[in-house]
């Protein structure tokens, strides 16, 4: 568990990971893979990103302004539409609390149907309509 530094997942090509902040510049370039923060981001986020996914966990509801609008959109998960994704990021949340005992996965698994709403799924603006091929690990 813990806190990365700025540039994290950077040219992400499809690894799977799990963190509960990072610095600036998070998800750079990132081409495929799943990346979930479960706390604060630094500005710039998702610049260049051209494939993948990203869960941010805000419950602040600060992470809006960090995102680099002009790459990628953030979409809350929490209405009918977004079934899928919730299932797959509990899935991801379970495994990692499973493997690290994180007290901050716990208790948002704890209260899930509530905290949902604290999610964004970030994409690339061209990928965002089309369905998460989650078993592709993007």
């Amino acid at each position: 568990t813990g806190q990365v530094g700025e540039r994290f997942a950077v040219r992400n090509s499809g690894a799977i990971a799990i963190v509960e902040g990072t610095g600036d510049h998070p998800c750079e370039y990132m081409t495929g893979g799943v990346v979930t923060i479960l706390g604060k981001t630094g500005i710039n986020f998702g610049a260049g990103m051209t494939g993948g996914v990203a869960f941010i966990y805000d419950e602040p509801h600060e992470f809006i302004e960090n995102i680099n609008a002009e790459l990628v959109e953030a979409k809350r998960i929490d209405t009918d539409d977004t079934d899928n994704e919730r299932y797959y990021l509990k899935k991801l949340l379970k495994d990692y609390y499973k493997e690290t005992k994180s007290a901050k996965a716990k208790d948002i698994l704890d209260n899930f149907r509530v905290e949902i709403r604290n999610f964004w799924m970030v994409r690339p603006k061209d990928m965002m309509q089309r369905p998460l091929k989650i078993e592709e690990g993007e």
